[in-house]
């Protein structure tokens, strides 16, 4: 028989729906959730402790120094050292947790012991003398396959662990440590401090002001106190790039006194061209962020001119050159003077290079706007230099060069050049007078001397007699 219509259908199995409610049930002491959560908290745990111990017991193996000079040290060990750091470098790495205090500690003792040594003398005391030098001394660190680690296990350290926990470790006295390390002469070495000092520098601003000004005590002494060579003072100065790459416009007055106390008077010493390149874009950056100071720039680089140094001249004027590019043209009538009168005197070295260079600023657009805002009184001393080259200069190339530039003088005043080629005659007139004059008075003064002899051995004849 089948069913009947009246009777109660066979009711459906009740489905449980997907709530919080379930959701918390399930998580409930009742279901074993929390047992759960502690057996996973406590296998984490236990994992965290046996990493910590593997790091103590690493850190106690790469905490020996090895000097790589002393013949009692075995290679050997110093290859299951440099094991031990690439141990510890990979843990570091793969490391997906914060390190406690004690480990952090641990690790910073090691770094410091292994960094902060006392360096070997430099080959040379004095400065460098061509640009390219700093790689010709370049001498490379025994002990670098033990650093090259260790920089790469501090700048891991630097980029995953919470600035605020690293605090109570880079200190002042942790940064003036690295600061001592650029005057490695490994390049390898001061590349990575390099790129340390920067990462705390853009991590750590509370530190900013401090290692800015122990920089600028860096260049200072330098500077000011002592003639020996510097090898890091071109990569404190890329250091210092990218900063005023950053510096918000109007400059404040501290950064523009750094310009004028510590970057200009970095064109004075004779290993300036081992680090002219990053100088320059210093100097350029605070140009193009405030053309105003372009003046003041030009005149102090003019007040540290080398006088016997003609490679350092040749980098200068190109220098100046891109200063003169780069600056507010309001100012150019009052540097077009000194300027003018300074590259003049380069034109008539007697060095074919720094003439040559001279000359070529002659072909910069800007250069010429520039002497022109005060023409009357540059014509002159250019047209000088321009005419004693012509006829006195040894160089065939540099009398071309002069005479190509002399033409486009005088295609730019050609009535200026004139009247100053006529100044000029008369001055050469009136000092060939002078010089005559001078000659007659002293041929004058030698007769009267030698009358006044030949009477005195009159007098003795007769007193003899």
């Amino acid at each position: 028989m089948g069913l009947r219509r009246d009777s109660p259908k066979a009711s459906p199995r009740k489905k449980k729906t997907m709530t919080l409610k379930y959701l918390f049930d399930l998580d409930s002491p009742r279901n074993g959730g929390s047992k759960l959560s502690r057996t996973n908290s406590s296998s984490r745990k236990e994992c965290q402790d046996s990493e910590s111990e593997e790091i103590f017991t690493l850190v106690s193996h790469c905490s020996f120094i090895y000097t790589f000079t002393d013949p009692q040290e075995s290679p050997s060990q110093q290859d299951l050292k440099r094991l031990k750091l690439i141990q510890l470098h990979s843990i570091i790495k793969c490391s997906k947790t914060a390190f406690h205090r004690e480990v952090l500690s641990s690790l910073f003792s090691m770094l410091s012991a292994n960094l902060f040594r006392p360096l070997p003398p430099s080959n040379s005391s004095v400065s460098c003398v061509l640009p390219d030098d700093e790689e010709l001394v370049d001498t490379p660190s025994a002990a670098w396959s033990h650093l090259q680690i260790v920089f790469d296990i501090l700048q891991l350290l630097l980029m995953n662990t919470d600035p605020k926990e690293l605090r109570q470790y880079i200190d002042q006295s942790f940064l003036l440590n690295l600061l001592s390390l650029f005057r490695s002469d490994d390049s390898r070495e001061r590349e990575s401090l390099k790129n340390v000092y920067h990462q705390i520098y853009s991590k750590f601003t509370c530190h900013r002001s401090f290692m800015r000004k122990a920089m600028n005590d860096v260049f200072l002494h330098y500077i000011f106190e002592t003639d020996q060579r510097h090898c890091g003072i071109g990569d404190l100065l890329e250091i210092w790039g990218s900063i005023i790459n950053g510096f918000a416009v109007p400059l404040k007055e501290e950064h523009k006194l750094f310009l004028m106390r510590v970057l200009i008077p970095l064109h004075k010493p004779k290993g300036m061209q081992a680090y002219h390149r990053q100088l320059a874009y210093c100097v350029s950056q605070f140009v193009q962020k405030e053309p105003v100071i372009g003046g003041n720039v030009v005149r102090g680089i003019l007040r540290y001119w080398p006088v016997t140094n003609c490679q350092k001249e040749v980098l200068l004027i190109g220098e100046l050159e891109d200063l003169v590019d780069n600056m507010d043209p309001e100012q150019y009538q009052s540097i077009a003077l000194p300027l003018c009168t300074q590259i003049t005197k380069c034109l008539n070295s007697w060095n074919s290079q720094v003439a040559e260079r001279a000359l070529y600023v002659w072909n910069n657009e800007q250069f010429v706007k520039m002497a022109s805002r005060a023409m009357e009184r540059v014509f002159p001393v250019v047209v000088e230099g321009m005419e004693k080259n012509l006829k006195y200069h040894w160089s065939k190339s540099v009398k071309e060069l002069t005479e190509n530039v002399k033409e486009m003088l005088q295609g730019l005043e050609p009535s200026l050049y004139v009247k100053c080629l006529s100044q000029l005659e008369l001055q050469e007139s009136t000092a060939l007078n002078k010089e005559m004059r001078r000659k007659e008075m002293w041929e004058r003064v030698e007769l009267a001397a030698n009358r006044n002899q030949c009477v005195e051995q009159l007098r003795c004849i007769c007193v003899s007699n």
